[in-house]
């Protein structure tokens, strides 16, 4: 099985190519390949399949075409291969060997090929990965715009292998080869210089001076025609070569361009280039990955005098980035390179701005006497030199857009890139500065960072314990390379012993420090910079035990209103120590969760956030099922939240249990794990819609947590209601036996809690255990045991439970009629208004069973039509896939098989 982004978007295996369909579902399968063995996120997959305002049923859209992918997946045996295509929260993944992926094949042969020694052996390897390539990339996927920079990078990455490959030719002493490479991707390329410089030079070095003569001269007029620019230094280095009638071999580094001394006027000799001019930091060693943002900054950086704002949180590796792309870019600016670090996150404090201007000036050939000791006065002469200069100037380290205005040269060829761990919203509104986000590296690229520093094969022999360190450092460069360096120090020290160590959380952050770097280093300095508000809230959301939190959540957690921990979270996004991922939710970086953590000495935080979703679990029940009686009492030491999202309806309801049941779940472990047994199994508990909704959704370990939790706070009536939900969880699960000894216990501690509600549940759960068992007399005794309990205590939820399990025992048997009764005599029960759906549908179905087995198929065809229906439109696909089920056991309709086998496949796709 082979999947392949080299041309067009398409699945191989033995049989042929799979049929996938039209190009939103390529574009769809196109942005998961992208990136393979992580969570892409539904918004990134609807930007990659619309570019502009998507339609509003785009989600359902996106489920259709990962259906539809999951069934050809299916039926070319994807899962021998290990390829799964899996939903994680609002986001999917599609688990792969990423040996299988062309465009990962590709760069591993490139990077072998880069570090051969013998010409030839490289040479065939750059042979053989451009062999991978079977047209433009990303062909048929529908051209977005977040698809489109994705295909440019990976057409980036085939030009420069082509040119490594002439680089291989040229060693070889094979120029006509190398020539015959060149001219042929020139042709297609014809503005990109490096290309044409190669080409120069190996059409010289093969004895053809005429044809490189030519060739430069037609490149240098269609520069001048089209971009209005001469040729840069590498393609003039390359014609003067030819006008000299040098045959090098080899081909030539550029000459080192000088640095200007600090503190002194650097002037241009006559005759030498102005982009002499240059303050750029080295090169940074080691950078690998990035093609997106090098092209997005690229992009970013055309256009009349643009200002580049490249932001990212402490560590991500901004001004590596930034640095590593002024380096390659540097032809395209012959006024210069100016570079300042404003150091806004340093404990050494902030250069004035007059110090800036001061150093710029001079490297701009401004003698020391002439610069004005004026603020205003410098930042006007710079903006007068700077006008007719085509000038990069980076700005690195901005605390704030008030920092940075005053160093704009606002000449109409000059680029301006600004880094900042803050958003700096001024600077775009008043710029029109241009976004450029860094996000953490992915694995990929992370461990091949390790492996600039450890060496390939140190990292190579331990491949797995390397990508444990990847992740473990959360793909975050700063993380990464102190880990490198401690590693590095210790050439005996194994990866898999630094990732044991890296496990434990309470000395991650430590391992991470070294000397004065590091994470903490890093991050102290930019909560230093927060107000005490929003750091405050900061270090309460180290606490909280989940992935995602949102304003809700945040205010429990600070013990605040939703005002303050609205604002608290704008600014902890501006600064990126949080991100937003959706309209109302935010995430912490693992490793930002820790340094908060450490920060959190209120005791109370805990049991704030785990109060707070006992609460919000509570009022989610009671619009899930309206008019049912809670489950549990609240502890005498409950603290109640200052707000409580608010739900309007079911469907509202049974949305927030969806998106939060990973976090809820996880909340439980931290109760339970803090020795909080009271908030331990009311939370469980409280999650009852869902699991009644969801019921194969495997709840029995939040179940198991929350009863030994129950007995430890020694509460009979808490342990009745877990016992009888977590056996109704067994039975279901087909794991009776287990589930028996449970519900048996469970009526007798109701009772003797005095709970006729509860016990009457446990009644209903043990007859289905009972029925399973073969003894459906017993079951249906035991059901309507449980109906007469419900209808003493007044509750007619319980008792239309007990009498629609007590319908289910009679059409096992048979007992059309009776099955009839009690499901007419159950549906009369209460207000329909507060009826369930999954009551409704259940009952429908039930009623029309009877009737088909009464021989009344008419009747019973139409009931369970709706009840199906029903089930249909809210999305309660057990009912709907019950309903149907019986309907195809009485007709073949083709229709209704398609409904069933959505209605299943839905089912398969939660599991």
């Amino acid at each position: 099985m082979e999947f392949r982004l080299l041309g067009a978007v398409s699945v191989a295996t033995e049989v042929g190519e799979l049929p996938l369909g039209p190009a939103k579902r390529r574009s769809l399968l196109a942005a998961l390949l992208l990136r393979p063995n992580h969570p892409v996120p539904v918004d990134q997959l609807t930007a990659a399949l619309w570019d502009h305002e998507p339609p509003p049923q785009a989600r359902s859209v996106i489920q259709g075409h990962v259906s539809r992918l999951r069934v050809l997946f299916a039926g070319a045996d994807a899962e021998m291969f290990g390829v799964e295509l899996v939903t994680r929260n609002a986001a999917y993944v599609l688990r792969m060997p990423e040996s299988l992926l062309d465009a990962h094949r590709f760069e591993e042969l490139v990077t072998l090929a880069r570090g051969q020694r013998v010409p030839a052996d490289a040479v065939s390897m750059f042979q053989e990965a451009l062999s991978l390539w079977q047209g433009p990339a990303l062909t048929g996927a529908y051209p977005s715009q977040p698809l489109q920079a994705a295909a440019h990078a990976l057409e980036e990455l085939r030009l420069t292998t082509v040119e490594l490959l002439a680089g291989g030719y040229t060693r070889m002493g094979e120029h006509a080869r190398a020539a015959a490479v060149l001219r042929a991707e020139a042709a297609v390329h014809p503005l990109r210089e490096s290309l044409s410089a190669g080409l120069v030079r190996a059409l010289q070095r093969a004895g053809r001076r005429s044809e490189a003569l030519d060739w430069f001269h037609r490149t240098r007029r269609l520069l001048a025609d089209e971009l209005g620019v001469d040729p840069g230094r590498e393609l003039a280095d390359a014609y003067a070569v030819v006008l000299r009638g040098e045959h090098d071999d080899e081909p030539q580094a550029p000459a080192p361009v000088p640095h200007p001394a600090p503190g002194t006027a650097q002037m241009a000799p006559a005759g030498l280039h102005p982009g002499t001019i240059d303050l750029l930091p080295r090169m940074p060693r080691g950078f690998h990955g990035r093609a997106g943002e090098l092209t997005a900054l690229s992009r970013a950086a055309a256009g009349e005098a643009p200002v580049c704002l490249v932001t990212g949180p402490a560590g991500v590796g901004k001004t590596a980035l930034v640095v590593h792309w002024a380096h390659h870019n540097r032809d395209r600016f012959p006024g210069g390179l100016l570079y300042a670090d404003l150091r806004g996150f340093s404990d050494t404090g902030e250069p004035t701005l007059v110090e800036v201007l001061r150093e710029f000036l001079l490297a701009l050939g401004v003698a020391p006497r002439r610069i004005p000791e004026s603020a205003g006065a410098a930042s006007a002469l710079f903006r007068s030199l700077a006008a007719d200069r085509q000038l990069l100037v980076v700005l690195d380290n901005a605390r704030g857009s008030e920092q940075v205005r005053d160093l704009l040269p606002g000449g109409t060829r000059c680029v301006t890139v600004v880094t900042s761990r803050d958003r700096l919203r001024g600077l775009i509104a008043s710029d029109a500065a241009r976004p450029v986000p860094v996000d953490v590296l992915e694995p990929e690229d992370s461990t091949a960072l390790l492996a600039a520093v450890l060496g390939k094969e140190r990292v190579l022999a331990e491949a797995v314990a390397a990508r444990r360190l990847a992740e473990l450092c959360g793909g975050l460069p700063l993380a990464l390379r102190v880990t490198a360096a401690r590693l590095a120090d210790q050439p005996d020290r194994s990866l898999s012993t630094m990732s044991t160590e890296l496990s434990d959380e309470s000395r991650r952050l430590s391992l991470l420090d070294v000397e004065d770097t590091g994470v903490r280093a890093a991050l102290r300095l930019t909560v230093h910079r927060l107000p005490a508000d929003a750091a405050r809230h900061f270090a309460h959301l180290g606490r909280y035990p989940g992935t995602h939190v949102d304003r809700y959540t945040a205010a429990a957690l600070a013990g605040t209103g939703l005002a303050a921990a609205d604002a608290a979270l704008d600014r902890l996004t501006a600064a990126h120590l949080v991100t937003r991922t959706a309209p109302d939710r935010w995430m912490l970086h693992d490793l930002v969760r820790l340094y908060a953590r450490d920060l959190d000495t209120d005791a109370g935080t805990l049991v704030r956030v785990l109060d707070h979703g006992v609460a919000t679990a509570l009022a989610a029940a009671d619009a899930a099922e309206p008019g049912d009686e809670s489950c549990f009492t609240l502890p005498a030491d409950f603290h109640p939240p200052c707000a409580v999202r608010e739900f309007a309806d079911r469907e509202q309801a049974m949305a927030w249990y969806a998106a939060e049941r990973d976090d809820l779940t996880l909340a439980v472990a931290a109760a339970h794990a803090a020795g909080l047994h009271s908030r331990t199994w009311r939370l469980a508990l409280a999650l009852w819609p869902q699991i009644v909704w969801r019921v194969r959704d495997g709840w029995a370990p939040v179940l198991e947590t929350a009863l030994e939790a129950a007995r430890a706070d020694a509460d009979p009536r808490a342990q009745s209601r877990i016992l009888a939900l977590l056996g109704w969880v067994l039975t279901e699960e087909g794991r009776t036996q287990e589930a028996l000894v449970h519900l048996e216990a469970a009526p007798a501690l109701a009772s003797r809690a005095g709970d006729p509600r509860g016990e009457a549940t446990a009644l209903v759960n043990l007859s289905l255990a009972q029925a399973a068992l073969g003894s459906p007399d017993e079951a249906a005794e035991g059901c309507a045991r449980a109906a007469r309990l419900a209808c003493g205590a007044g509750d007619w939820h319980t008792e239309r439970l007990a009498l629609y399990h007590l319908t289910r025992h009679q059409l096992d048997t048979a007992q059309w009629q009776a099955a009839l009764d009690t499901s007419a005599a159950a549906q009369a029960l209460g207000d329909a208004s507060d009826t369930s759906v999954a009551s409704r549908v259940l009952l429908r179905t039930a009623a029309g069973e009877a009737l088909l087995g009464m021989g009344e198929e008419a009747e019973g065809i139409r009931r369970l039509d709706a009840a199906a229906r029903e089930a249909e439109a809210c999305g309660y696909d057990d009912g709907a896939v019950r309903a149907l089920g019986v309907l195809l056991r009485v007709s073949a309709d083709v229709e209704l098989q398609v409904r069933y086998d959505t209605a299943v496949m839905r089912l398969l796709e939660r599991s």
